[in-house]
């Protein structure tokens, strides 16, 4: 296929914590709201002068001085992350906003804290932490309402005055629909028996899209998606469709590994992917939209840490729904090293969707810069394939 217009210019922008939108914005009088979980209502980061940027440490190599902060027991994930901030890697941000999405993120931002990584010469710099819910029920919304109005909204309006009105919330809200309902409209190309866009292409736009501000993104996500709708597939097939499951795939590495064996990544439900990640939030104008934006976070999300059976089980069955609309002939169960809530979901996820739904089902930890290991990891993919391959010549394959 034609290279995509844009995608050395989205690639560029993951190599680099602090790009150079982030610059452009921050030169643009903007304040830069980090956070580092998906249990964070991202609209809520995009309010009036701020734009939210989720962090993450592209291009990792020693966490020498965060392990001995952290041990080397918590995920790497945390990890690189303290170690980034230790390097100066995130001064851009003018706060960060941590949910207790597990403990080893909390670990990792408490430490950001304390050795002061950041906010050296911003009075009005702040570090928040909230709860999240464990239960998606309405006493969840409750107490997750009760916590963005305590741990982001008002520090946001008392230390850089930014606007937390319902109208304010509702904007950001249209704005962050926009974005996803070209992310979404992009990724169902993945459907095509002969897909225009690799899993590749698609997880760098959509892990741009968490990373750089949403508005100096917009104009070259739609400029991207009017080039696929005439955009030539190749005429070659693909080995096997895979969807892939489980923690967040910061490193675009991985997927590249993957897509190198003959395999095409055709869905993402990994924490930040756009399953269920770039949903569109629908409101209405009968209740508050704070309220309603929270309902959508506790109700939709697929993380690990909510524990009422209903969404136990019902984690797997989304996982079967997306691999049936997506066609996926397998699934790789993935997490990051030390990972704890997603160690015990995809053990539990792998048998369930092996046993009780019948697809073929690779289960990998790996680290979080895949460098370190891509010929296990491509020899463990390649296996897979050719197990896939093996099955439909037999004609088990779902």
């Amino acid at each position: 296929m034609r290279d995509l217009k844009y995608l050395t210019y989205f690639e560029n922008l993951l190599q680099e914590a602090n790009n150079e939108l982030i610059d452009q914005a921050k030169k643009d009088g903007k304040i830069c709201v980090a956070y580092v979980c998906e249990n964070t209502p991202e609209p809520l980061m995009n309010l009036g002068n701020a734009f939210g940027v989720r962090l993450f440490a592209p291009n990792t190599g020693s966490m020498d001085v965060a392990t001995y902060y952290m041990t080397s027991l918590l995920c790497e994930t945390t990890r690189a992350l303290l170690e980034r901030a230790i390097e100066g890697g995130y001064n851009f941000a003018d706060c960060v906003i941590a949910p207790d999405g597990c403990t080893m993120m909390n670990r990792c931002v408490e430490n950001m804290e304390l050795l002061r990584t950041m906010g050296e010469g911003n009075d009005s710099f702040f570090h928040e932490y909230m709860e999240i819910p464990l239960k998606a029920d309405e006493n969840g919304v409750n107490l997750l309402v009760l916590q963005c109005k305590n741990h982001i909204l008002k520090p946001l309006h008392e230390k850089y005055g930014i606007d937390i009105s319902d109208a304010s919330i509702r904007k950001a809200v249209e704005e962050h629909n926009e974005v996803c309902r070209i992310i979404r409209e992009i990724g169902d190309m993945r459907k095509e028996r002969k897909p225009r866009i690799t899993g590749y292409e698609f997880h760098v736009l959509t892990l741009a899209t968490y990373v750089a501000p949403k508005y100096l993104l917009i104009d070259k996500l739609r400029e991207t998606l009017e080039e696929l709708k005439t955009r030539k597939p190749d005429d070659t097939e693909y080995r096997a469709r895979v969807a892939v499951v489980g923690s967040e795939v910061d490193d675009i590495g991985f997927i590249k590994v993957i897509e190198d064996t003959g395999a095409y990544v055709c869905a993402d439900r990994f924490c930040f992917g756009s399953l269920p990640g770039r949903d569109v939030i629908e409101l209405n104008d009968e209740e508050d939209a704070l309220t309603q934006l929270c309902r959508s976070y506790v109700y939709r999300g697929q993380c690990p840490r909510v524990m009422n059976m209903e969404k136990v089980y019902g984690r797997k069955a989304y996982v079967n729904d997306i691999a049936k609309e997506y066609g996926a002939d397998g699934i790789i169960y993935e997490q990051i090293k030390f990972c704890d809530p997603w160690a015990y979901e995809k053990t539990v996820g792998s048998v369930m969707l092996r046993d009780d739904y019948g697809y073929p089902v690779l289960s990998v930890d790996r680290p979080y810069n895949i460098s370190s290991s891509v010929g296990q990891m491509r020899t463990r993919v390649q296996a897979f394939v050719e197990s896939i391959e093996i099955k439909r010549l037999q004609g088990g394959a779902k």
